[in-house]
């Protein structure tokens, strides 16, 4: 028995391939400040694993460079992870694209792409977390109407992603009613989906941006919420603990296509 402990230790010890966590990028300094926090958790959770953080445009680094260092430091493989709630042109195209052209100039660099955070019943879970500490409470879910409220995407395939979400939520989590938005590309916008739901009679509305980061959209779902007479307006979900668990379960799923499983946080 103590042979088999002293193993499962060594596996432990052994890292997996760096976790390269992909964000957009924004010019709204909170976006950078959030996706480093949430790294910052993850490296807490699974202190043996390299975390790198890369960014698509407006910060640094940008991911073509990051890749560029890591292979010169003589890094093997990577994980690149798009922190992106919903398969859209983003993990579809912009993602795809640039990791291509990294694996052509450093063909020795093993690159793979996780899929994207969404849907998840974590994501669901961080967005309840959000949701009380904005002040509901779970004796307020039967007389609450939701307002899931996410930055839109004109991808058809997003959308119904986001409308698959708030029908799921609505089944199991006992709201009142549980209605999607979006902050651009795709209507209702969140203020018409709150007016909706109040004239349906619902008592209490809350919205709950299905967002990562603060941000330009983020800030108009908020806005929306105000103008559209929300009495609860959550947070975004920023560096959730449940959204830290996903990174790595997201990560953990990809690396056990093509080898062994890392040991779950």
């Amino acid at each position: 028995m103590r042979h088999l402990s002293v193993q499962h230790a060594a596996r432990r010890s052994v890292p997996g391939p760096v976790l390269l966590v992909v964000a957009h990028g924004s010019r709204d300094p909170r976006h950078a400040a959030t996706v480093h926090a949430l790294a910052g958790r993850l490296r807490v959770l699974r202190p043996e694993l390299r975390v790198e953080t890369g960014f698509l445009d407006f910060d640094s680094p940008a991911v073509p460079g990051l890749l560029d260092r890591l292979a010169l430091e003589g890094v093997r493989e990577v994980v690149a992870l798009p922190l992106l709630l919903t398969r859209a042109f983003h993990a579809k195209a912009d993602i795809p694209a640039v990791l291509r052209e990294a694996r052509a100039r450093h063909p020795y660099l093993l690159i793979r792409q996780a899929e994207v955070l969404g849907p998840s019943p974590l994501l669901v879970e961080a967005l309840e977390r959000r949701l009380y500490e904005a002040g509901l409470r779970a004796a307020d879910r039967a007389s609450t109407g939701i307002v899931l409220a996410s930055a839109g995407s004109s991808d058809p395939e997003a959308a119904a992603v986001i409308a698959g979400v708030a029908r799921e939520w609505r089944r199991t989590g006992g709201w009142r009613a549980v209605r999607p938005a979006f902050a651009s590309a795709t209507l209702p916008r969140t203020e018409d989906a709150v007016r909706a739901l109040r004239a349906e009679g619902v008592r209490r509305i809350a919205v709950a941006p299905y967002v990562i980061a603060p941000g330009f959209l983020p800030d108009r779902i908020a806005n929306g919420a105000r103008e559209g007479g929300a009495d609860v307006l959550a947070p975004v979900l920023g560096a959730a603990p449940e959204l830290a668990r996903l990174l790595l379960r997201r990560y953990d799923e990809r690396v056990t296509v093509a080898g062994p499983v890392p040991v779950s946080a």
